[in-house]
């Protein structure tokens, strides 16, 4: 198809971009979501190697590269992309150099890369707030310790065991979001997500669950307490945990 890309006329974009579009339409569908994201961010990191403008008129305007984070994704990468084979993509024979021959793209083909770049952030920013959307509840009940009565936690023989129940009854929420984020990631690696993408969504989802805690705490004056601040030293190391092992 890579005629397509020279053609001054064709439908097979239109049909890709709708495709996509009908695909995306059940936004909570993280499954799906990251399926197209995969995809889609593999095809335009392909075009933004292959692809060369025409000069021709009409061409639409280009936006910075740098002012987008699929731009900066492209920049990014060094050399080739974990888990794009660029020479079978190209249907370049063995021993073939692990280079790209430039296509010179016409107007549809153009105006193609900026709907799919468009397209692909739309389905990451989605993916994104799902997650925020997912912990948003949780983060809720890890501003303040919750309250476990003395009777409670002395029933039984054992008071190291009633000590060790009512930490994990504090720690519940946190292990939650532990939980949420876990998921998420092996669904995103499980459907290929680039690794710059699943850095960026998670840096992000920190910065979210940071900027989170901390105005819960100015605006419940209540919660500003040394039992409550080691209830969320204590979550906080739960998520540093997790990130050890993300990141091993």
């Amino acid at each position: 198809q890579w005629r397509s890309f020279e053609a001054e006329k064709t439908s097979i974009f239109d049909r890709i971009i709708q495709t996509i579009g009908q695909a995306i339409e059940t936004q909570d569908n993280n499954e799906v979501l990251a399926y197209w994201l995969s995809n889609a961010s593999t095809l335009l990191l392909l075009l933004q190697r292959t692809l060369k403008a025409s000069g021709a008129a009409g061409a639409p305007p280009n936006r910075r590269p740098s002012a987008t984070l699929f731009g900066r994704m492209t920049q990014s990468f060094r050399g080739t992309p974990q888990g794009v084979n660029i020479s079978l993509i190209a249907g370049e024979t063995t021993g073939a150099s692990n280079t790209l021959q430039q296509v010179e793209a016409k107007y549809p083909a153009l105006l193609f890369k900026q709907q799919l770049t468009a397209y692909v952030e739309k389905i990451y920013g989605m993916i994104r707030d799902n997650l925020k959307k997912d912990i948003s509840p949780l983060l809720g009940l890890c501003i303040q310790a919750p309250r476990i009565s003395r009777a409670n936690l002395l029933k039984g023989n054992a008071v190291a065991l009633a000590s060790a129940a009512s930490q994990d009854i504090l720690i519940a929420h946190w292990q939650g979001i532990v939980n949420n984020i876990g998921c998420f990631l092996n669904m995103l690696k499980s459907n290929n997500v680039p690794p710059f993408l699943v850095r960026k969504i998670f840096t992000q989802i920190f910065s979210f669950i940071n900027v989170q805690l901390f105005n819960s705490l100015l605006l419940r004056r209540e919660c500003c307490s040394f039992s409550n601040g080691e209830y969320v030293k204590a979550g906080l190391s739960e998520l540093e945990q997790w990130c050890y092992k993300a990141t091993e």
